[in-house]
């Protein structure tokens, strides 16, 4: 069975869900009148330097400031630029955000922009063809870079996205031209624009689904507001025709989309700090400023049961799978510690590793299992891109 993305109109939200075999797997909240940066490209000025962090604040709209690490700044595209060596305040660059702020911290920004398309991402200043872990085979791998040689240019490359594993070439060609000509309208044109102009914007983040999610798993893409079937109409046609077919309008006045799909009850038990397990057991999931922590319990799991070291290993791996399904759900992110039941034998240890390794794999979002800690808490690192399922509720502010 295909994935389905569902969306819907809540008041002045538009809720994005990614519902699988499982169930609702991803939710994404925006605000109908949302002005996020991430993504957006701009000529901005650098208005500090601070030495012991080795970091620059880049003004990109008035008076919205952006965190730079000096570090990453290895090939900047300058509007300004009468003095060789470090940046200095005053400076004028192109950067793009490439994270949201959070509470007290201010958008990510990079001098190294990108410009994404469903298969073939292009990177400013990188070298080399790059492919996505996720494709394993070395004879697709191999055709992918064969494919996207040809269109190598010493200022940037590619990496190839997941979604490119099987596409056409004719498909991969067009996507390339079209990535380059931005490419090509942001660096000759964008710096003699006015200083904090944006050079590039990207769609609204509740289309970023369709161009970012594995493309060839979702079959069906359904909403029932006419204005959101509208954009989803011209921006598939425009960006991906070979999806168009996948849109369906839905129209049934006795059944809202909703209801049909559970999505508000669904969201709403995704807050909860308790989430049961059919075993009997349960996680505990408390996110703080520095990391999230989830405690797994085993509750009425071990009522009845003569072998409890079998028993935790059980109860562990369903809190695995469980756990790899509310990270996305709640889009959980940065330090993630997790305590699972303890177990003596090293076997299970390793085995469950193995297991939460496997299942997280699943997300599109980097995460990685770093180690299990002398203390038997296992650290999990997830890449931070866009605001937990609460903030974006609105429930942290």
């Amino acid at each position: 069975m295909g994935s389905k993305l569902i969306y819907l109109r809540d008041g002045s939200r538009i809720i994005t869900g990614l519902i699988d075999d499982t169930g609702l797997v991803e939710v994404q909240v925006d605000p109908v009148d949302s002005e996020s940066l991430l993504g957006n490209i701009y000529l901005g000025k650098v208005k500090n330097i601070v030495k012991n962090i080795n970091s620059a604040f880049v003004e990109v709209e008035d008076g919205k400031m952006c965190y730079l690490a000096l570090s990453d700044v290895k090939s900047p595209i300058m509007a300004s630029n009468d003095h060789p060596g470090k940046l200095r305040i005053g400076d004028e660059l192109i950067v793009q955000v490439t994270r949201d702020s959070a509470k007290n911290k201010a958008p990510l920004a990079t001098s190294d922009f990108s410009l994404a398309g469903k298969y073939i991402v292009l990177v400013h200043g990188r070298k080399a063809i790059g492919i996505s872990q996720k494709i394993k085979d070395e004879t697709k791998r191999k055709r992918l870079k064969e494919i996207l040689k040809p269109y190598l240019n010493e200022n940037y490359a590619f990496i190839v996205r997941t979604n490119a594993e099987s596409a056409p070439e004719d498909l991969l060609e067009r996507e390339v031209a079209r990535l380059a000509n931005d490419y090509r309208q942001i660096v000759e044109f964008g710096v003699h624009w006015k200083c904090f102009s944006k050079l590039y914007s990207t769609p609204p983040a509740y289309l970023w689904e369709i161009r970012d999610g594995y493309a060839e798993e979702i079959e069906e893409i359904k909403t029932d507001d006419d204005e959101i079937y509208g954009q989803l109409k011209q921006y598939l046609a425009e960006y991906q025709p070979e999806d168009s077919g996948k849109l369906v309008k839905y129209n049934d006045p006795q059944l809202s989309l909703a209801k049909l799909y559970g999505i508000m009850e669904k969201i709403e038990k995704a807050l909860k700090e308790r989430v049961w397990l059919d075993s009997g057991g349960y996680l505990v999931i408390q996110p703080t400023e520095a990391l999230t922590v989830i405690d797994v319990n085993t509750g009425k799991a071990v009522s009845g049961k003569t072998v409890p070291e079998e028993t935790f290993l059980a109860v562990n791996t369903e809190a695995a799978d469980e756990i790899a399904r509310q990270v996305r759900l709640r889009n959980l992110s940065g330090i993630i510690v997790i305590d699972f039941i303890d177990m003596v034998q090293e076997e299970h240890r390793k085995a469950l590793l193995k297991h939460l390794s496997a299942v997280l794999a699943k997300d599109r979002i980097p995460t990685k299992v770093v180690d299990m800690t002398q203390l038997n808490l296992v650290e999990v690192t997830r890449k931070k891109i866009r605001k937990p399922l609460a903030d974006q509720m609105g429930l942290n502010h």
